[in-house]
């Protein structure tokens, strides 16, 4: 970190937060990613459950994201991160940037050893810290009081039942010192994008980072998502999405609420469609009830039939606040 220049924490999970990485790293700027650390499928739930790693997945994607991309040799090596096996072999789907931090948490006798070693490796644009170096389940409790266990069973419970009530974590856990140290020490606060229940309010469930949150002079920015999400967001507008955030954070009003304006192409809403998900609808009156104000923009990259934030865009407005 170098004295002088502005800090940015961003906080959510892996996609999301690299997202934004990825533009605000093109700034002269001191970058912290802090992620959720409570992530339970695919890989990282494998390597959690047999061996007992921590969640690995969002912090690799972070690392991959924060890594300088004109290096050749970095970059080669970020190709070889980000491989991931056939489901169907023995490897069982894993990606090789899970297995190396696997091997790294060992010999470095914990998570943040791993991460330090692998930052240095791949001469990374920032630090990457886990929001907690504690063990812990999410949870969900439905609207009928059911409660689901697990994030992988909330991000791929679909339309079944009721919608969420609150999220909650199964043990008490404490904060990461580097993260809260980074969180109180930053001159801007980026929450999101990612998903609100799964990767972005999870670390809002660490009492300590909520209330320095809570209680810093910085301003909070809240990257509104693009879409809505079967079994989680559904029906969601901009007012509930910041509503849900500032519930988790002592109702403190977010300083500046990002919205997107753009529009999306017929294929793309036809895709999203079968997914029984929508793009998010800004209703400005109930948002300013959770947003000191509310910044409008064509913040959308649309890749296929998928979309997801635009790097640039959102770095620059990010930039703007500083």
């Amino acid at each position: 970190m170098s004295a002088g220049r502005k800090k940015i924490v961003v906080i959510g999970g892996g996609s999301g937060s690299s997202v934004a990485l990825r533009g605000l790293k093109s700034y002269d700027v001191d970058l912290t990613a802090v992620v959720t650390m409570f992530d339970s499928g695919g890989s990282t739930g494998i390597l959690r459950d047999e061996f007992g790693y921590p969640p690995l997945g969002d912090i690799r994607q972070c690392l991959v994201a924060l890594s300088p991309e004109e290096n050749e040799r970095v970059a080669a090596f970020n190709s070889a991160l980000d491989f991931r096996f056939d489901s169907s072999s023995s490897l069982l789907g894993h990606s090789v940037g899970n297995l190396v931090l696997a091997a790294l948490t060992t010999v470095y006798h914990g998570v943040q050893g791993a991460i330090d070693e692998m930052s240095r490796l791949m001469q990374l644009q920032g630090q990457v810290l886990p929001v907690t170096l504690d063990e812990a389940h999410l949870c969900a409790e439905l609207m009928n009081g059911q409660v689901i266990r697990t994030e992988s069973a909330i991000d791929l419970r679909g339309g079944n039942g009721p919608g969420i009530d609150k999220v909650f974590l199964d043990a008490d856990v404490e904060a990461n010192p580097r993260a809260l140290d980074a969180i109180t020490e930053a001159d801007v606060i980026l929450l999101g994008p990612g998903d609100l229940y799964t990767s972005v309010i999870p670390n809002l469930l660490v009492d300590a980072i909520s209330n320095a949150i809570r209680d810093t002079a910085a301003p909070v920015i809240y990257a509104c998502n693009l879409m809505t999400k079967l079994g989680e967001t559904d029906g969601y507008s901009c007012s509930v999405f910041a509503g849900e955030l500032v519930r988790y954070i002592g109702s403190r009003k977010l300083d500046y609420l990002l919205a997107n304006t753009g529009t999306f192409p017929d294929e793309v809403l036809i895709s999203y469609a079968d997914e029984m998900a929508a793009p998010v609808e800004l209703d400005n009156v109930d948002t300013e009830k959770y947003a000191r104000e509310i910044v409008l923009s064509d913040l959308a990259w649309v890749d296929g039939v998928k979309v997801r934030h635009n790097s640039e865009t959102l770095a620059r407005i990010v930039m703007s606040t500083v």
